[in-house]
């Protein structure tokens, strides 16, 4: 069986990805943006690792989620070489800057490798 989501063919595909697949209360999709080793900073004030871990989260965040959320404008994207590149919006709800760090995989879709959704010190 093959999944039929769409890949991030940019950078920036990936916040949109996860809004639209977040909206549409989809944890294994928020998930599959994510390398299978990828490091999370959330909750605030710790670490989650692993693309399954990172699913739990996200299956916590839309319990609690109020539900839709909108997408941020992306601030410009930061490439290092083809294949890394540091991704980052403003938050619309106050939290600080949202930053990831997102790599080319061996198809040319781009997953997230280490994402920090917000500040512990804008709370």
């Amino acid at each position: 069986m093959t999944d039929a989501r769409e890949l991030a063919s940019t950078p920036e595909d990936l916040t949109r990805l996860f809004v639209e697949r977040a909206n549409a209360r989809d944890a294994d999709g928020m998930a599959a943006l994510y390398a299978p080793d990828a490091v999370l900073a959330f909750p605030p004030g710790s670490v989650t690792v692993g693309r399954e871990a990172i699913r739990a989260v996200c299956e916590r965040l839309l319990l609690h989620a109020e539900l839709p959320f909108e997408p941020e404008p992306p601030l410009p994207t930061v490439r290092y070489g083809a294949d890394l590149a540091l991704t980052s919006t403003r938050s619309a709800d106050g939290t600080g800057g949202r930053v990831q760090v997102v790599r080319r995989e061996p198809d040319g879709s781009w997953l997230r490798i280490i994402d920090r959704p917000e500040s512990e010190t804008a709370r």
